[in-house]
């Protein structure tokens, strides 16, 4: 008793071993978050990346227990000193982890998680993106190597859609009368599947996207309801790697700072949040957070706040009844009387 007692003070006491390695725990992790949580298969597949990675690291055979928050963090701060991945990149690993080992003490009754006293990378968030001016989403258009790519980057900036949700875009899925885009489906890693919210969302068809989509409309042959909007030579769809490396070409023929084809949906953010409720731009762009959608607010303020709660003020004021002058004490009633 007194062994064991010296044996616990020494922090030698050894705690009951489930007997299970990480790369069963990293398996029966990925199966969870596949069939129970159903999340979309290419998040399943990005999971599992990052989960190889974690096993090169660490190694598939080793004992859950062996792992501990030291040997963890000593992880982090090799990979921060390699400078070869994001604070973000880093964090998401760091993440998969905890993940990793919170779905094993569930699983197999493992009683601590190491990941849970290692502290995650500070991110730089300045509220601030690149974005492309209507003026310059038409020189871009205008730049392109053929029509379907202009077309398409305009309807990328004007409606805010995602490129994989612009890569599954049929005609079917327009409403013209209805001056509505209906986005009904994404392409991630050639997989196809819901959009990213899980939901069908409308999005508003303003006129320079839907003259840009009329114009393709024209076009001799893929143009039923079924067919894809932008299509190769087969009518197949595009690759989106060959429509990055054209994209950038086309910055360039234009004159334009370099910037991502993703920001063209934050080029939508910024023009939507001036023209619409902040609920409905989240709509429009399927956030699942109007955290996320705020941050347009914040990179493009009203340029009319000032003038605006400045007339909310001046009603306010004209609305107050006029104050009476404070009423003159008599000095009869000031002094008091001799007797």
């Amino acid at each position: 008793m007194k062994r064991r007692s010296a044996d616990a003070r020494r922090g030698l006491l050894l705690q009951a071993t489930t007997g299970v390695r990480l790369g069963e725990a990293a398996a029966e992790w990925l199966r969870y978050v596949r069939d129970d949580r159903r999340r979309r298969l290419s998040t399943v597949n990005d999971y599992r990346n990052v989960a190889g990675q974690l096993l090169d690291a660490f190694g598939a055979e080793t004992p859950l227990e062996a792992i501990i928050t030291e040997q963890v963090d000593r992880y982090r701060a090799a990979l921060v000193a390699d400078g070869q991945l994001s604070a973000r990149t880093i964090n998401k690993r760091l993440v998969a982890l905890h993940a990793i080992f919170k779905r094993a003490q569930r699983a197999y009754g493992l009683s601590t998680n190491p990941v849970v006293g290692v502290e995650r990378q500070p991110l730089a968030r300045s509220g601030d993106f690149a974005v492309l001016s209507p003026p310059e989403v038409e020189a871009l258009a205008r730049a392109c190597a053929g029509e379907q790519d202009g077309s398409l980057l305009t309807v990328a900036a004007f409606t805010g859609l995602r490129l994989g949700e612009l890569l599954e875009l049929r005609w079917g899925d327009l409403d013209f009368p209805g001056r509505v885009i209906h986005v009904r489906r994404s392409r991630t890693r050639g997989q196809v599947g819901p959009p990213k919210s899980g939901r069908v969302r409308s999005v508003p068809l303003i006129d320079p996207a839907a003259r840009a989509l009329d114009a393709l409309s024209q076009r001799g042959r893929f143009t039923e309801a079924a067919d894809l909007v932008f299509v190769n030579e087969v009518g197949a769809g595009l690759d989106d790697a060959a429509l990055r490396r054209r994209f950038y070409a086309a910055l360039d023929r234009a004159g334009l700072e370099r910037l991502r084809l993703h920001d063209l949906r934050h080029s939508f953010g910024t023009l939507a949040v001036q023209a619409f409720p902040l609920s409905d731009v989240q709509a429009y762009m399927g956030h699942a957070d109007i955290q996320t959608t705020m941050r347009y607010i914040h990179h493009v303020p009203r340029v009319d706040a000032a003038e605006r709660l400045s007339q909310v003020v001046a009603a306010q004021l004209s609305l107050s009844p006029t104050l009476s002058p404070t009423p003159q004490i008599s000095e009869e009633l000031r002094e008091p009387q001799a007797a």
